[in-house]
């Protein structure tokens, strides 16, 4: 009786203090009387946006506007709970987005369309995202400059990640390569005993070293760094918007989606949006930025008529400027593979569980679960080309029909891939996922507008595994993951590189696995977005042709426009984008504001 009377207290408890935290967190008010002129106006309130809007708003004597096509992130409570970010896709906070048919890929997704979901909240795709902190390669960053983007190198950018980072994870605190005090917090992503004796001992069975993937050099192994707060996910609106949303000269405007830039004699003057059903006109006296997104920007852009000329005249666009947006669409692809746990280890929540983070934050469900990551590399002098996310996860049966909305398979093998989940189940077996993606594709896509009409979705075509050399890499990055698996670290809870549960793949299992046939028509007909793209208005020289932005991120042939987000990287980086283009928008401030906030944290880091 005392044991049933005080879990009905803690229940009580948990249930007044879940109301008490939803009271306590309701958002401040963004619906704001717009001003007819701002000295900036930022369009698009998403991952660099939102540093950006602080950066700019500390200038008490500049007036800064950010408009948001999307609503409050505190609209949805799952979106703060680390362990729920495939819940999200599909809501009233996502783009949702899907691809052109494509031609040589996404044979087994519904009309051959890969889902691409975009975050459409304040924050963003951080938002929504997986909240896995991965900076890039020094190389990448060399890379860029290696094509004339100058002031881009990795020590160019380094001291950017880390005034942006307030890193708590203690086996990193005396790294040279992490900062403390910023606004965005960096935990520890370890949530399962399998991870070290497992993934770990795996990779250094396999000759390679477990290290900082954010330090000194990235290929090997890396316990998962992610962007967690006492349980809660730590998006860009809360580490640098919220804490500047009471500024007098920042304004937030929630709702409101642009629908041109308004361009006179060569100037970006202001913007054109709709809110609430009614057209505004907000005119801006230094500079328009664009930080909408590598969909969103060069879609604006070209509305704006600023694009490919034949592209615009095709659609009566008056042309502005002919320039390549939406051109150079990279992005990278993953494939998932599934693996026996015989300790069953992965997230399977309970009802305890739940009540758990409710009451303290605590718990399952305040981590990702997405808890490491694996670099493959042969040459520590550039980047590594492969890398394998470890999602320590159990199985479930409405994983299917979840499964089919976030990446659209299509509904024909649904019952199958039930079928496939139930069966684990039944075997009292767990699992854990690895999503495989290849870093560096040569394949390129381009996004472009549908028609004039501002409210029609862009088409998206990113011409996924066009280049015969990305299938060739992706297999093999495959098969070193198959390697991986045969290690005596894999074999001990169960996995092993023969498929054990016969995946649902159709028409592949009909081919011998694990050959070269059967791994290609998986690719073939089961990648997908890892929701990496950028490039769309990369950076370069001013003679560059294939360049949209310059080095200091201007528009090329139009003034007072900038562009800063993911889609101005020269290319992408090796690894998840949101840190990397965080540190753009860091940077960006800067050029923008005429200063250099970092050059105490430089005389640090200029010998690493």
């Amino acid at each position: 009786m005392m044991a049933q009377s005080w879990s009905l207290i803690v229940g009580v408890i948990g249930i007044l203090f879940y109301f008490y935290h939803n009271n306590s967190q309701q958002s401040v008010e963004e619906s704001v009387v717009l001003n007819g002129t701002y000295d900036y106006i930022i369009v698009g309130a998403g991952s660099a946006g939102c540093v950006l809007a602080n950066r700019l708003s500390e200038d008490l004597t500049s007036t800064v506007l950010i408009v948001e096509a999307g609503g409050s992130e505190e609209e949805n409570e799952v979106m703060h709970i680390p362990a729920l970010p495939g819940l999200l896709q599909n809501t009233k906070q996502d783009w949702a987005f899907r691809t052109v048919p494509q031609k040589k890929s996404c044979q087994g997704l519904k009309d051959q369309r890969s889902a691409w979901p975009r975050g459409k909240v304040l924050d963003g795709s951080s938002s929504i995202n997986y909240m896995h902190y991965i900076r890039g390669n020094r190389y990448d960053f060399d890379g860029w400059v290696k094509e004339g983007c100058e002031g881009w190198s990795y020590k160019d950018v380094l001291p950017y990640f880390i005034k942006s980072e307030d890193n708590q994870i203690s086996r990193l605190k005396d790294s040279a390569y992490h900062g403390t005090g910023g606004p965005l917090v960096v935990s520890d992503g370890v949530s399962s005993p399998i991870n070290d004796k497992v993934y770990r001992r795996g990779m250094e069975e396999l000759g390679y070293k477990t290290m900082d993937c954010n330090g000194e050099s990235q290929t090997g192994f890396c316990f998962g760094q992610e962007t967690v707060r006492n349980g809660e996910r730590w998006s860009t609106a809360k580490a640098f918007l919220r804490p500047a949303i009471n500024r007098p000269n920042l304004h937030v405007s929630t709702n409101s989606y642009v629908t041109k830039i308004l361009i006179e004699k060569g100037n970006a003057v202001g913007i054109w949006l709709v809110k609430d059903n009614v057209k505004y006109t907000v005119k801006a006296r230094k500079e328009v930025i664009l930080s909408a997104g590598a969909v969103n920007s060069p879609q604006i852009l070209m509305l704006s008529g600023i694009g490919p000329k034949e592209h615009l005249s095709s659609l009566k666009i008056p042309v502005k400027v002919d320039l390549p947006v939406g051109n150079n669409l990279e992005d990278h692809l993953m494939l998932f593979m599934i693996f026996r746990d015989n300790t069953s280890s992965g997230f399977n929540p309970s009802d305890w569980d739940d009540l758990q983070y409710k009451l303290f934050r605590s718990g399952p469900f305040g981590k990702v679960h997405l808890e490491a990551s694996a670099f493959f590399g042969d040459d520590k002098k550039v980047p590594p080309y492969f890398q394998v996310l470890f999602y320590t996860i159990q199985a479930r049966t409405e994983y299917a029909r979840e499964f089919q909305g976030m990446y659209n398979y299509n509904p024909q093998i649904i019952k199958g891939m039930a079928n496939f989940y139930k069966s684990i189940l039944e075997k009292d077996e767990g699992m854990f996922l690895t999503c495989n993606g290849l870093l560096h594709p040569k394949s390129r896509g381009t996004i472009r507008l549908q028609s004039a009409d501002p409210f029609d979705p862009p088409l998206i075509d990113p011409n996924y595994l066009d280049h015969p050399d990305d299938v060739k890499d992706f297999l093999k990055g495959l098969k070193e993951m198959l390697r991986l698996a045969n290690t005596t670290a894999f074999r001990s809870v169960g996995a092993s590189p023969s498929d054990p549960y016969k995946e649902y793949y159709p028409p592949c299992n009909s081919l011998p696995y694990p050959s070269d046939e059967y791994l290609t028509c998986r690719l073939r007909h089961y990648v997908y977005t890892i929701y990496h793209p950028t490039s769309t208005c990369r950076m370069g020289k001013d003679d560059d042709d294939t360049a949209v932005v310059d080095l200091q991120l201007r528009v090329k042939g139009i003034s007072n426009l900038r562009v800063v987000d993911a889609s101005v990287m020269r290319h992408v980086t090796s690894g998840n984008t949101n840190a990397p283009t965080i540190m753009i928008a860091e940077k960006a401030a800067d050029l923008i504001r005429g200063i250099d906030s970092v050059k105490d944290i430089r005389k640090k880091t200029e010998l690493l």
